[in-house]
């Protein structure tokens, strides 16, 4: 059924086609011209008579006396430019819609502006699609007319700025007739609403009131701008005009307006070069001779192999017989089962490996120096920027490739240096005695970046392991076995007595209700899961004086903590953390040093050998690490118990390196902790995503294994998966959305009520007791030099502020004192995280606080599993144009739940969001947190309940006149520009044996 809008839209039209031929007439015979004459005209699929007649008479178009229809249409009156001067011809008593003038009619005549009856949603989609892919024809001078501005335009775009809020702006148009016929300027208007600027002429001009233009008359059209929060404010002004000519059809101009209200941050902060695409230069094979390096010390100690570990190349895989296109496809088509398993993951690491090795050409580098290190004249010292973020992820032991630059007869000789050590913005390589003895100051050289295949490697085999020592209860598990729970005596963490979810859960896991299938410990934001698993293994440990325990997560962060929290109630002779050689042994807690495989007299970490490591009660080592002490030869078994922390975070081949070849698959007992709402994996392929290698083990089981699914009494069966409910962290504020939208409102508040509460008087709240924060700002998409990372000066100008009333305002009305720590700021990309951190240093009255440094800023990965007292989201995007950017390569806040689950539960008592409303309200997870904010008054900043999103615009546009028909339309041509990256011939083969078209164009 067509919308009110629509059928009024068509009633319009129909009066226009109507013109002055009718004044009354009868419903019924009006409904028959509708139907015999207009409807349907030209191909146009207008709504029913009913439907326009009750829109027309709705909104006093149209009125119905003693049976007979009355046409309200208002007679179309010309303006004159020149009010003074007489027409050439004399003008119809009726301009408005009367009968076309003939043909003969004189080139000078005013004739009426000739109705276009075109599909108006369809033209103004089309309008817009044609703004962004060529601009230049829309906004092109034309036909006679030509358009300035004061301030003067540039390629169509008119730019100003103002650094004082609340002061009048005035863009002027001028608009000239500059050909030998008259033209109408029929209409103008604003494609985008905002309420930050009016429209002003001095004739009022309007479809009903054009204006009349002869040659070498001007006209002025004024945009009046008064700004009252600092930003961007785009506005796209359509100017319709009409030639005075039999049969014209009218044309447009467009020009772009772009306000800025900024501070001196904002110019500080700006781009430091235009933005220029990486591009990545063509593979071109080269003839080389290799020379190896020297590795740090600690990575050539040897690690006794007992399990072999293989290469599993890319190479090896493509030539294999299963990547037949047929078998291929049906592998990632069909449901994952163990009589698949191996093969399935294995095609699914091959296709995320061709990805990674594509992406990391972005990082190499050309014509670079080096220096010699001041502490070991055999190493060299390499600057690399971004390498303190993992831009590209370099770790101890780790090679990198160098050549230079002046060689260009084949075959080239490449130097292999091993990374000895990271720092802030450098590498520090061992190279052969060869490249020493040649080497010179200033020497120029070319990088080139590798792979670390080590981990991967490492899931291949894992994935072969699990179908060799049969996984398949464990991996898919039936539920066919089960155990009577049992009772734990008094719990080493006295207040999990009080929490009946905690406490079942260790019940369970301790009397191995689930064996041999997982037990899953559900654990949403700030429930207390990794509290959970350590008295679980506490109480292990105490019940079973033969239980041996694997206790592994992702990251050593992670790990860290769990070891932190173990030691309280062990003894150092109890637990083991094994350190990988690569990590970096100033990173470690020093509380931790007694606990690990760090060798003083050797000053590095030792590979876990197996005589050693069988002596612990408790093991803790990240995943990867855990493919070790497969190598190292611990038997299968020996592990009573795997604990998972954070098991949502890692891809099922990674998790699966701490489980084949370790756990026994009648007897052991598997535990997941995690929470499958929240961030899973990092991964490169859209291949690999698209195809399950993205779904955690956790996530995978909850989803597909009806075990671990809530039963038709909406509960779970708490023998083999248990929801922790109370939340100790978040106001019940903060909390709301997340709870409604990602844990079926089960969630519970149980954080200090004290600590949850200290910001609900903040003098600076939009309303007193809701410390939650939407500040609506209306910024700019910027990127600089080859980064592609995006970054909104705009919205750190709001964070700053914040920032120093919160520094301005601590310590006082009752607020505490706050240090830099208990403060966090999330943005989704590098640069506004690098951009954040400028700004910190930049802003003097933050540097009252003496720990500004531990501020921290960074993504929402970086966040996960941690909390603040306050947290600060800046969302960065202002664009719809990068949207569908973002869902494709899995960056940003929209269409990502669980990216924005993360950034809105870390807060405790204060969550500031910093965004564009217009934008963010385009995703059903963000308009729901958005328009919570508005009807509890948390909302500030620009007023967006009259901005237009493109789907205002598109209905808007409806309404202009300019016809696209093949007589008149512009030419536009898509020019498609190369890639910013693409993919190999490696990739573009793997591809094609998937039955994937891969083309050039």
């Amino acid at each position: 059924m067509p919308s009110l809008k629509d059928s009024l839209e068509s009633g319009l039209d129909f009066i226009e086609f109507l013109g002055d031929r009718v004044s009354s007439i009868s419903k019924k015979e009006l409904k028959v011209i509708y139907n015999s004459k207009f409807r349907g005209r030209k191909g146009i699929k207008d709504p029913n008579f009913s439907n326009v007649f009750f829109a027309l008479v709705k909104f006093n178009k149209a009125q119905i006396r003693q049976g007979q229809v009355y046409i309200n249409a208002r007679p179309q009156v010309r303006v004159y430019c020149d009010q003074w001067r007489r027409p050439r011809a004399p003008q119809p008593q009726n301009l408005g819609s009367g009968p076309q003038t003939p043909a003969g009619t004189p080139a000078g005549s005013s004739t009426p502006v000739a109705p276009v009856l075109t599909p108006k949603k369809k033209l103004a989609s089309e309008i817009l699609r044609k703004l962004k892919v060529n601009r230049k024809e829309l906004t092109a001078d034309k036909g006679g007319i030509e358009i300035t501005s004061d301030p003067v335009e540039s390629g169509g775009k008119v730019q100003f700025t103002v650094d004082r809020l609340r002061e009048p702006f005035v863009v002027r148009f001028h608009i000239v007739n500059k050909g030998t016929d008259c033209i109408h300027l029929t209409y103008y208007t604003a494609l985008h609403r905002i309420r930050c600027f009016t429209l002003e002429d001095e004739r009022r001009v309007t479809r009903a009131s054009p204006l009349f233009l002869c040659p070498g008359e001007s006209y002025e059209v004024k945009v009046k701008y008064i700004l009252n929060h600092y930003g961007y404010f785009p506005a796209t002004m359509y100017f319709e005009f009409c030639p005075d000519l039999p049969g014209s059809v009218p044309f447009c101009i467009v020009r772009e307006i772009e306000a800025a209200a900024q501070t001196p941050l904002a110019v500080e902060l700006g781009p430091v070069a235009p933005y220029k695409p990486f591009r990545v230069a063509a593979y071109k094979p080269v003839d080389t001779i290799i020379v190896d390096g020297v590795p740090p010390d600690s990575s050539v100690v040897p690690l006794k192999m007992a399990v072999k570990l293989g290469d599993y190349k890319t190479n090896s895989m493509l030539n294999a017989p299963f990547t037949s296109a047929l078998t291929s496809r049906g592998l990632l088509s069909c449901p994952l089962k163990m009589k698949n398993y191996s093969h399935r993951f294995h095609l699914l690491l091959h296709l995320e490996e061709i990805q990674m090795e594509v992406d990391i050409r972005k990082y190499d580098l050309h014509n670079q120096t080096m220096t010699e290190d001041q502490g070991n004249k055999k190493l060299l010292k390499l600057r690399v920027p971004g390498v303190a973020e993992n831009r590209p992820s370099v770790l101890r032991g780790d090679c990198l490739r160098v050549s230079k630059s002046e060689d260009t007869v084949q075959p080239i000789t490449v130097y292999t240096g091993y990374v000895h050590r990271v720092e802030l913005d450098s590498v520090t390589l061992g190279f052969s005695k060869k490249l020493l003895q040649l080497f010179i100051s200033n020497m120029k050289f070319n990088v080139e970046f590798t792979l670390n295949r080590y981990p991967l490697k490492l899931q291949h085999r894992a994935v072969d392991l699990a179908v060799k020592h049969q996984l398949e209860e464990v991996l898919f598990p039936s539920g066919l076995y089960v155990t009577d729970t049992m009772n734990c005596t008094v719990m080493f963490n006295r207040q999990l007595e009080n929490n009946p979810e905690q406490h079942a859960a260790v019940q369970r896991i301790v009397a191995g209700s689930s064996k041999p299938a997982p037990h899953l410990v559900f654990g949403p934001p700030g429930t207390g899961k990794t509290i959970t698993v350590v008295e679980a293994i506490n109480q292990v440990s105490k019940a079973d004086p033969s239980a041996h325990i694997l206790a592994c997560a992702p990251s050593n962060s992670a790990c860290d903590l769990l070891c932190e929290r173990l030691k309280v109630n062990m003894d150092s002779h109890q637990i083991y953390r094994v350190y990988a050689n690569s990590r970096d042994p100033n990173s470690i807690p020093k509380s931790l040093l007694k606990y690990c495989n760090w060798d003083k007299s050797k000053d590095s970490f030792v590979p876990p050998q197996k005589e050693v490591t069988m002596k612990y009660k408790v093991v803790v080592t990240t995943m990867v690490t855990a493919g070790r002490l497969v190598s190292g030869g611990i038997p299968v078994g020996h592990f009573s118990h795997v604990f998972v922390d954070e098991g949502g975070q890692a891809v099922e081949p990674e998790c699966v390196i701490a489980i084949a070849g370790l756990l026994d698959a009648e007897k052991g007992q598997l535990v997941l902790a995690g929470d499958p709402k929240q961030l899973g994996p990092i991964l490169r392929s859209p291949f690999a995503i698209e195809h399950g290698l993205g779904l955690s083990l956790l996530e995978r089981l909850m989803r597909h294994n009806s075990l671990y699914q809530k039963n038709t009494d909406g509960h779970f069966d708490t023998r083999f998966v248990t929801k922790l409910l109370r939340n100790y962290r978040s106001h019940s504020a903060i909390l709301k959305i997340p709870n409604e939208l990602f844990y079926e409102n089960e969630l519970q508040v149980f954080a200090d009520q004290w600590e949850r509460e200290t910001y609900c008087n903040w003098e600076y709240l939009p309303k007193k007791g809701f410390p939650v924060i939407f500040h609506g700002v209306m910024g700019k998409d910027e990127r600089e030099a080859n980064s592609p990372s995006f970054f909104n000066v705009s919205e750190i100008e709001v964070l700053i502020d914040y920032l120093t009333k919160l520094m301005e305002t601590q310590g006082k009305k009752g607020l505490p004192k706050l240090s830099a720590t208990d403060i966090g700021i999330i943005a989704p990309y590098r640069k506004q995280v690098e951009k954040i951190r400028k700004a910190l240093r930049l802003v003097p009255a933050l540097s009252r606080w003496s720990d500004l440094k531990e501020l921290k800023v960074g993504s929402v990965e970086e966040f996960q599993g941690q909390e603040r007292k306050i947290i600060m989201v800046s969302t960065v995007r202002s664009s719809i144009n990068y949207v569908k950017m973002d869902t494709d390569f899995n960056i940003g806040f929209l269409s990502n739940e669980k990216r924005f689950n993360v950034a809105l539960t870390r807060a405790r008592s204060l969550l500031i969001v910093v965004g564009n409303p217009v934008i963010l309200k385009k995703d059903p997870t963000w308009e729901k947190f958005i328009s919570y904010c508005v009807k509890e008054k948390g909302y500030t900043g620009f007023d967006f309940s009259d901005a237009e999103g493109e789907d205002d615009i598109v209905s808007r546009l409806a309404t202009l006149k300019i016809s696209m028909d093949s007589e008149c339309e512009y030419s536009f041509s898509l020019s498609r520009t190369a890639t910013d990256s693409r993919l190999d011939s490696c990739m573009c083969l793997f591809l094609q044996t998937l039955g994937f078209i891969c083309c050039s164009q």
